[in-house]
């Protein structure tokens, strides 16, 4: 299977990903709040088994330039000054906005910006190696999940229709497919792929310890809460580790 078309697939689950509201409809607040943490944790574990055993060795074992090398802290700063200025937040709970029908149009730019920079990441990933963009989108869908969940539970407490709230989500996956488009379109003008891959290496290392793990601190109240999120965390990196397997 070309690249291209296993980008286009895997982005395909990506975007119905956004449609994962419909099972929370029903659900009270505190069960929402309860789910979405062990998602979360599951989420920080994907996101650095993903970035520590996949795509950093990746960039060493191609002994790429020192643009490449450097590239995670790249990563790693451009996404800090993507939140610093554009006040992009990964929350994953309802209320951790402001009540302003401002921080609805502020998610969504910055939900669409985020799956625009995924499309690109997946198709470098798979120009690469098959397996590594396998990998590499697992690791968005399982990043994913949580978000989603967060995105919908903000348009819904800032008093948007629950099907509007819906149409947002999957709008703002769409720029999935343009990143992805970006990519094979101007990707021989880019160089070095690898540099990209150090990008998303910074990327969910910034994401997991700098909006994720700080979410899951704020809850960590019980000794049984902060054990279950300790092993979610370990089950998501082990399930990282096993994809080595696909190699």
């Amino acid at each position: 299977m070309s690249p291209l078309i296993s980008s286009l697939l895997s982005t395909v689950v990506i975007s119905f990903v956004s449609l994962i509201g419909l099972l929370f409809i029903s659900l009270n607040l505190l069960r929402f709040k309860s789910l979405t943490l062990f998602l979360v944790s599951f989420a920080v574990g994907s996101l650095l088994g993903d970035a520590f055993i996949h795509l950093l060795p990746e960039i060493y074992k191609n002994n790429s330039g020192f643009f490449s090398i450097i590239s995670p802290l790249v990563g790693f700063f451009l996404f800090f000054f993507l939140e610093k200025i554009l006040h992009w937040r990964h929350c994953h709970e309802p209320d951790c906005h402001d009540h302003d029908l401002a921080v609805v149009k502020l998610n969504f730019f910055g939900d669409s910006l985020h799956n625009f920079i995924d499309g690109v990441i997946i198709a470098a990933s798979f120009i690469i190696s098959p397996r590594l963009g396998f990998t590499t989108s697992l690791a968005v869908i399982l990043h994913e999940i949580p978000q989603e969940i967060g995105d919908f539970g903000i348009f819904i407490h800032q008093g948007v229709s629950p099907r509007r709230a819906l149409w947002w989500n999957l709008l703002s996956s769409f720029f999935c497919f343009f990143g992805i488009v970006f990519t094979f379109l101007f990707g021989s003008y880019l160089g070095d792929l690898s540099f990209l891959l150090g990008l998303a290496a910074g990327g969910f290392i910034y994401l997991a310890a700098s909006d994720l793990v700080p979410e899951l601190h704020r809850h960590s109240t019980k000794i049984t809460h902060s054990l279950s999120q300790l092993f979610f965390i370990i089950l998501g990196i082990a399930l990282m580790s096993l994809l080595i397997l696909v190699e």
